[in-house]
């Protein structure tokens, strides 16, 4: 399932430390057992959003535009850099948690995002930031031309099965998503990929030597086939207009659902016809298709108002739009920020348009990301933002209580996408896919992003409803844990709650797994506090999918060993180790040793590490990748050590092994379970 917007998408960090202590400047890159520092022990409700009107939503954006020099300037940003309010947050106490995008010497800086929290009486209390890196560049004028950035983006694009011979535009900005802020182009092509789904590849290139540093694709779809009618008889909001009624939701930001009748371009034609009743349950009638896509949208727009009290996709009351009968037997659907829009196939031999309530949520709520977090729709963050739409789009199917189509944790299940009953993806067990991961392990930013966002399905799934075997809504689960623990869930509304206030008030266009967890403790600790349930189930849940320790650290109430001493990394260089000596243990290490590296690296993939025994046997903990751009490694390994001595020396064993950056083994530990 895909997405398109127009706002541009980057790749790594999420900060946030303390619920209510300042960060100016310090981006924690990957802290993933970091908890919020001096929150209350009890939830409170301050914390929680408040609903504003579009006119109070517009006034806040316009006080913060107003005072945009003046809060750069008290977040210490240079005399270049100017700050373009997004999006605000308010919450009942009068905390602002107020969204920007930045620019440099007038050039946008992608990756550049940052939330700024303010109190009641005005005072910085946190910001939040995409990247710590200091935005500096040497000098403003490209040192290649522009059309040949285009070029080697268009050759990308053919490269992809795009079909332009030309770039739609291409643009100077600041690229600060990995690494050094560098001078750079953004290129987008447009047309058509290889199986009909418009393309919108956006290119970045280096405009000093020429090198692509980054790529995605702005429509974000899943492919699928569907199965006729999927929601039964509901009722539908429309508007009459003399003696004609039309597909036009008055209680719903006007969302207006169009007939493209096989066209790839434009609304088409308003479905509007003298009877009010729509379509027939079958593809005979092109109302069918109209019938579910508007059913879908407006479902979509009750789950956010009622449940997290969001006017609409935009939080401003404006509806979208759908677009029905896309092209000729296409397989797909997808949300696009350019249109604000949602858009459907009619599937195989067009007999089976996808236009099943899960769908609709899950493409929509792409949107919702794209205006809020922005999470950039490739790594780890593209894994977050598939993720973030399963999740709202399970919600959506939840609240709908429909007995056509019951809430399940199954992504796609009416669609049939394998032609043989199967959902599209499980989050019990993200796995049982057959591409999806169920954990999170260090090369996961370099896969499919539909297949990256398993770990935080199935976070979602443990979260909700907890380990083992169950039976929901007459559907069987049975969800396993990454350290073989059991967690407690605390139910789905919770849950909801915890990822929708992390995703518009922690996240940003970087953020990554790590990061991640790092928002949701404090969305936890926020509403339900830093001692409650809820904060250790988050924390238990993560630890679930390999990510950061359990709410009891490490692996339960384990003995952790630490060396904290530094050691420097050489660029490019030969492997470098610390040492932790471990003894008066008896007999052999476990099959579940957790081992947490404290490394700050400013291009993780450049690391190879090992866990070398006191045997001197070495256990790779996380290989090389020239994609995983994100800063430092500080996430918790498990390594089956069982044919090791517990005593002896062990090593933490770390070599560069590509050019330009450098780090530090700041700390490392081993935790015995």
């Amino acid at each position: 399932m895909r997405s398109s917007s127009s706002r541009r998408r980057t790749s790594h960090t999420l900060a946030i430390a303390g619920v209510t202590a300042l960060l100016a400047a310090a981006v924690q890159t990957g802290a993933a057992s970091a908890a919020p520092a001096q929150a209350s022990s009890k939830g409170n409700p301050a914390h929680a959003a408040v609903k504003l009107s579009p006119s109070q939503r517009a006034e806040l954006l316009r006080d913060a535009d107003t005072a945009r020099s003046q809060t750069a300037r008290d977040i210490g940003l240079g005399s270049k850099e100017k700050l373009v309010a997004r999006d605000v947050v308010k919450d009942a106490d009068g905390t602002l948690h107020t969204r920007y995008e930045r620019t440099y010497a007038g050039l946008p800086v992608l990756g550049g995002d940052l939330v700024v929290d303010t109190a009641k009486s005005g005072a910085t209390k946190r910001v939040i930031k995409a990247t710590d890196a200091a935005i500096k560049v040497s000098d403003v004028t490209p040192d290649i031309s522009k059309a040949s950035a285009e070029k080697q983006a268009v050759s990308r694009a053919k490269a992809l099965g795009g079909t332009k011979a030309a770039a739609d535009s291409a643009r100077k900005v600041i690229w600060a998503a990995s690494g050094r802020p560098v001078l750079a182009y953004e290129t987008v092509i447009g047309g058509f990929q290889d199986d009909g789904t418009p393309n919108q590849l956006h290119v970045i290139t280096d405009a000093t030597t020429g090198k692509k540093l980054f790529e995605y694709q702005g429509i974000e779809n899943a492919t699928g086939t569907g199965n006729t009618q999927y929601s039964g008889t509901v009722s539908l909001t429309t508007t009459q207009s003399g003696s004609n009624y039309n597909l036009t939701d008055g209680d719903r930001g006007n969302h207006k659902t169009y007939n493209l009748n096989r066209g790839t371009s434009g609304t088409g034609t308003l479905f509007s016809q003298t009877s009010n009743t729509w379509g027939n349950g079958t593809t005979s009638n092109a109302a069918t298709a109209g019938a579910d896509a508007h059913y879908g949208a407006a479902v979509t727009w009750d789950f956010y108002k009622n449940t997290f009290g969001r006017s609409g996709i935009k939080n401003n009351g404006v509806g979208a739009y759908s677009r029905v009968h896309y092209g000729n037997s296409y397989v797909n659907a997808f949300w696009d920020d350019s249109c604000f829009c949602m858009t459907y196939g009619d599937g195989s031999g067009n007999a089976d348009p996808l236009t099943s309530l899960d769908v609709a949520g899950h493409e929509m709520s792409h949107g919702v990301t794209s205006n809020t977090a922005g999470l950039n729709y490739s790594g780890e963050s593209g894994g977050l933002n598939e993720a973030t739409s399963d999740i709202f789009g399970t919600g959506v199917e939840f609240f709908a209580n429909n007995s056509s189509d019951v809430g399940d944790y199954l992504i796609g299940e009416k669609i049939d996408i394998n032609g043989d009953g199967t959902p599209l993806r499980y989050m019990d067990k993200p796995s049982k896919d057959g591409s999806s991961k169920d954990s999170w392990y260090s090369g996961i930013g370099g896969i499919d992003v539909h297949y990256s966002s398993g770990p935080a399905n199935h976070f979602f799934y443990l979260l909700s409803e907890g380990s083992g075997a169950k039976v929901i809504n007459g559907v069987s689960y049975n969800s396993p844990t990454a350290d073989g623990l059991p967690v407690t869930g605390i139910g789905r509304a919770k849950a909801l709650q915890i990822w929708y206030r992390a995703l518009t008030t922690k996240f940003t266009s970087t953020t990554n797994y790590a990061s991640a967890r790092t928002g949701t403790l404090a969305a936890a600790g926020e509403l339900y506090g830093t001692t409650s349930a809820e904060y250790k189930a988050v924390q238990d849940a993560w630890a679930g999918v390999a990510v950061g320790s359990r709410s009891g650290g490490g692996g339960g109430t384990g003995t952790s060993y630490e060396s904290s001493t530094p050691v420097s990394i050489p660029d490019n260089g030969p492997a470098v180790t610390s040492s932790i000596t471990v003894s008066g243990r008896t007999g052999n290490a476990p099959s579940n040793l957790q081992v947490t590296p404290n490394i700050t690296h400013t291009w993780r993939g450049d690391l190879v590490i090992d866990l070398i025994g006191p045997s001197g046997t070495a256990y790779r903990l996380k290989n090389f990748s020239s994609s995983d751009s994100a800063d430092n490694v500080t996430d918790t390994y498990t390594v089956n050590a069982s044919t090791e001595s517990a005593n002896g020396t062990w090593k933490l064993r770390v070599q560069d092994q590509a050019a330009q950056d450098v780090g530090t083994i700041n700390s490392w530990k081993i935790t015995f379970p």
